[in-house]
């Protein structure tokens, strides 16, 4: 008895020892990390400040570091980013309430699960080349803003559809096997009953990915998005989007568009940070309204 305790003992003192580094070496990976992103986002901040003002977010491209804005970007990454909702949200909820809801268990279900989980880790370059050759060409919409949010919503599609399948797994059963007790349809029981409890999450995984669209570059110069153009006015117009602006300043030798590069990521970056705000907001109104019930 005093071997087997003695041998326990020391397994519990290496296991607590092994916890002990671990949780050391987790902390310290973690400090890293924000201490790699305070450091960006304080250069990033620095090089932007001296070009941060109304001009700027209102001025158009120049080849003159001094003249240059970023107002076509802004409304043309609005623009996309506004299509590219309307088009990828109602088919991405929709998709993933039938495959939840009302299709069958088989070969035919699990196969499209299997092909959905793998075009969300597909580069989004090779969206890109897709909607060149499908909108922009065979559809012949060209380089517009249509092409490029039907584009980017093939490219935030699959991802819609895995977190909204997630929030409607997340709805218990009873839920429904109640809702159904008392006589309610399948419709009636889904948007009555299972949609209000799931918006938290399906609103969450919409924001992410359209988080994820506005940062896309590769598959919008696909399609033809241009650097210098005017602030489109219909979705048949040419468009530039912010990421491009970017890309294209830090593409230029001349110091100034790099400081010019960091003022638009600050924008894009305050974008971002509105989108999540708002994603974070309605989520907690509708678990809100969701505790009220």
């Amino acid at each position: 008895m005093t071997d087997a305790s003695g041998t326990f003992q020391l397994r519990r003192d290496r296991r607590k020892a092994f916890g002990a580094f671990m949780a050391g070496f987790f902390f310290l990976a973690t400090v890293f990390g924000l201490l790699v992103l305070i450091a960006l986002l304080v250069d990033v901040a620095v090089q932007a400040a001296p070009w941060l003002n109304v001009e700027f977010l209102t001025q158009m491209p120049s080849r003159l570091p001094e003249r240059a804005g970023i107002w076509p970007a802004i409304v043309g990454s609005l623009w996309v980013m506004g299509l590219t909702g309307l088009i990828a949200v109602p088919l991405g909820v929709a998709s993933a309430i039938y495959l939840e809801e009302y299709a069958t268990e088989g070969w035919f279900l699990q196969t499209i699960q299997v092909n959905i989980a793998n075009l969300a880790g597909v580069p989004s370059v090779i969206y890109g080349i897709l909607g060149l050759a499908i909108f922009v060409r065979f559809v012949a919409l060209g380089s517009s803003v249509m092409a490029g949010a039907m584009t980017l919503g093939l490219l935030v599609l699959p991802i819609i559809i895995i977190s909204t399948q997630e929030a409607l797994r997340g709805i218990p059963s009873g839920m429904r096997e109640a809702a159904f007790a008392l006589g309610a349809t399948r419709s009636q029981v889904i948007w009555s009953h299972v949609l209000p409890s799931a918006a938290p999450g399906i609103l969450t995984g919409v924001i992410l990915s359209l988080s994820r669209a506005i940062g896309e570059t590769a598959p919008l110069i696909m399609v033809g998005a241009a650097g210098m153009v005017m602030a489109p006015n219909s979705v048949l117009d040419p468009f530039t989007v912010l990421p491009i602006q970017i890309f294209n300043w830090t593409a230029r030798p001349q110091d100034e568009f790099r400081g010019l590069a960091a003022a638009a990521i600050v924008v894009l970056m305050i974008l971002l940070f509105a989108m999540n705000l708002s994603a974070i907001l309605l989520r907690n109104y509708f678990e809100g309204k969701r505790a009220g019930d």
